[in-house]
């Protein structure tokens, strides 16, 4: 008797012959690009603008900017389970526009009030937009090649992420706020044009599945790997810049050009990655190599030790969320595909949310920062036990293997 094919099984050779890069799947990446250059400019400017401009608190500025989280996680699932009743396209050109709307006019009412109301609102569109174009990203991939989807759309992100704050903050310092606010709602508006390209009635159920609950249940085993593994970065982003000095050195930016051009070059040149060696597997290589890295820095101790573990963090990281995104979306119908979508990008936003206080209590209980990098190496092979056990036994069968 054949055995079952694994959900780690690779995909055949016949694997390549369907096209994942057509021109609507470039422009989708494309409309993604712009988007998050939008958001990402205003990492480094708002806080600024915050400051000087308004002459606002550390604590107002952290509202600010925090506010945006907040609404864009308390609303992920229930505009996950809308996406699979609209479509799309109507979640990416909502998304989009929010975000253009509630960013042009940020320095209309120069109030601190103000800018929260449009940043929850901002909060609303990212939910929204990222649902709708992750979503439509892996509509638009053959079944087998889904990992490699995530992985190029992963791109968009952490291109936008990477290049945003630069842009942003030159844009401030040698025109000022309000022409800021012009680029960074201009981009988002570029996005909602590209987003009309998306076929309307893709992702639309014609008969809505009954509701779920508020989590789809196939993207909370995934959901809790990736929360387990990003924690390390969690920990490696907040505290790495403290921890420099212990070290011998006063930059953490160069650490961190590295790690994202590390992060860029493995999503490109490794798309498959994921695909051809199984979405458990994949994760599985990826938490050891997060639980090394942060166990690097915190063991070692010296620049050196930062330069591998930023390395081996950066890896693991870029094979981490493409692999367990694709366990999320296959183990859901096609018709609660945006659901399950909504509900695994909830786990990142706790990660960030819940991780990094979490990790301070750490730091301030062991009286150094080098306790942020120990916990979070333990919690990533935590999550590697789960993702041999449960995972793994609740993973739903590869398309490609079948």
């Amino acid at each position: 008797m054949t055995a079952p094919p694994s959900s780690d099984a690779p995909a055949g050779p016949a694997a390549d012959d369907e096209r994942l890069l057509t021109p609507l799947f470039a422009l989708l990446i494309a409309a993604g690009l712009c988007y998050f250059l939008s958001i990402a400019a205003l990492l480094p400017t708002l806080p600024l603008y915050v400051e000087e401009e308004l002459g606002g608190s550390g604590l107002e500025v952290g509202i600010v900017v925090g506010a945006f989280a907040v609404s864009a996680a308390l609303i992920r699932p229930t505009v996950g389970r809308l996406g699979d009743v609209v479509g799309r396209r109507t979640m990416s050109m909502v998304g989009a526009g929010l975000a253009a709307v509630a960013v042009i006019p940020l320095g209309l009412v120069p109030a601190i009030w103000f800018l929260v109301v449009l940043r929850l609102v901002a909060g609303l569109g990212e939910a929204c937009f990222f649902i709708g174009a992750a979503t439509a990203a892996q509509d638009l991939a053959p079944d087998h090649r889904r990992g490699e989807a995530a992985s190029l759309f992963s791109v968009a992100i952490y291109s936008g992420l990477a290049f945003g704050p630069t842009v942003g903050e030159a844009v401030y310092k040698s025109w000022g706020p309000t022409s800021t606010w012009l680029f960074a709602g201009g981009s988002a508006a570029i996005a909602f044009v590209l987003s009309w390209f998306i076929p309307r009635e893709m992702g639309r159920a014609e008969n809505p599945a009954p509701r779920r609950g508020l989590l789809h249940p196939a993207a909370i085993l995934p959901g809790s790997v990736l929360l387990m593994g990003i924690l390390g970065f969690t920990g490696f982003a907040a505290f790495l810049p403290l921890y420099v000095d212990e070290v011998g050195t006063d930059q953490a930016g160069p650490f961190f050009l590295v790690y994202g051009v590390i992060v860029l070059a493995v999503r490109i040149v490794g798309a498959r990655v994921p695909d051809r060696l199984g979405p458990v597997r994949t994760s599985s290589y990826a938490l050891v190599s997060i639980a090394a890295g942060v166990g690097v820095v915190a063991a070692v101790g010296s620049v050196t030790g930062i330069w591998i573990g930023t390395v081996l963090l950066a890896i693991g990281m870029s094979l981490l969320f493409p692999a367990l995104f694709t366990l999320a979306v296959n183990g859901a119908p096609a018709e609660e595909r945006s659901h399950a979508v909504g509900t695994f990008s909830l786990f990142f936003d706790l990660s960030q949310g819940l991780g990094a206080p979490a990790l301070g209590l750490a730091v301030t209980a062991f009286g150094t920062e080098r306790a942020a990098f120990v916990v979070g190496a333990l919690v990533a092979l935590g999550g590697l036990v789960l993702a041999n056990t449960r995972l793994r036994a609740a993973a739903p069968v590869s398309p490609a293997s079948s």
